[in-house]
C-alpha cells in the first residue's frame, strides 16, 4: 500500500482529496494536518510515502514544510496548491518537491502521480513544465560545474544527463539497458552524492552542469 499525509488548511478539500485517492486499492490516506508545522511533525511521526502539500497554510508554509521533510528524508512530497506561480513552483522543486499538480487535477492523474512519485518518479502538471523548460531555455547554462560532475561515475554522469532529460525510471532503465530496479539504485546513489532530495533537483543541476 502507498501511504499517503495529506496538508491543507482546507478540511473540505482534504476530505475530497482523501475520497479521490482512497478510490484506488493501493493508496491509504494515514494522516491529515491544517498547517506546515503539523505536516512536520506528522510526516516525521508516520513515515508516509508522499506528503501531498499545499503551498499556502497558516504559519508554517508549504515551501517551508517540504524542505524540512525532505531534507530529514522522512518522505517525498508532492505539492497540490491552486496557485500556479513561477514562485511557488520554483520554489517547491528547489525545496525539494518530487512533484507539483494543481487542484484542478483530474482524479486519475493525481493518483498516478501519487504512484509515480512513491515509485521514484517525479511528476508534472503539464501546465507548468512548458514553462519550466522554458525558463530553463531562457537562461543559459552555467559553465560546467566540474565539482559537481567529478565525483560520480561516468554511468553516474549518464544517469544525471538522463534526469536533467526529464526520463522516468522506466525510460531510464531502456536507454541505458538496465533493469528498472537498477535504475533506481543508481537515481539514489546519484541524488546521494550530489545532496539532492529529489530528482527534479538532481535534474537542474545537471542543467547547470551543462549534462542536459
Amino acid at each position: 500500500m502507498i501511504r499517503v499525509l495529506l496538508a491543507d488548511d482546507h478540511a473540505a478539500i482534504r476530505a475530497g482529496t482523501r475520497l479521490m485517492l482512497e478510490q484506488a486499492a493501493d493508496i491509504v490516506v494515514v494522516g491529515e494536518a491544517a498547517d506546515g508545522a503539523v505536516a512536520i511533525r506528522q510526516a516525521a511521526a508516520l513515515r508516509p510515502d508522499v506528503v501531498l502539500m499545499d503551498i499556502r497554510m497558516p504559519g508554517t508554509d508549504g515551501i517551508t514544510a517540504t524542505r524540512a521533510i525532505t531534507s530529514a528524508g522522512v518522505s517525498d512530497v508532492l505539492i497540490l496548491t491552486t496557485f500556479d506561480l513561477d514562485d511557488y513552483l520554483f520554489g517547491a522543486l528547489r525545496a525539494g518537491a518530487a512533484g507539483f499538480l494543481l487542484k484542478s487535477v483530474e482524479p486519475e492523474a493525481l493518483v498516478e502521480a501519487v504512484r509515480r512519485i512513491a515509485g521514484g518518479d517525479g511528476f508534472l502538471a503539464p501546465e507548468v513544465t512548458r514553462r519550466l523548460l522554458s525558463a530553463f531555455v531562457a537562461t543559459p547554462p552555467a559553465p560546467p560545474a566540474r565539482p559537481v560532475v567529478t565525483g560520480l561515475t561516468e554511468r553516474e554522469q549518464d544517469v544525471l544527463a538522463a534526469l536533467g532529460r526529464g526520463l522516468s525510471n522506466a525510460d531510464l532503465a531502456a536507454e541505458l539497458a538496465i533493469s528498472e530496479a537498477t535504475a533506481k539504485t543508481h537515481v539514489s546513489r546519484v541524488l546521494g552524492k550530489l545532496g539532492c532530495t529529489s530528482r527534479v533537483q538532481a535534474a537542474i543541476l545537471a542543467r547547470e552542469a551543462g549534462l542536459a
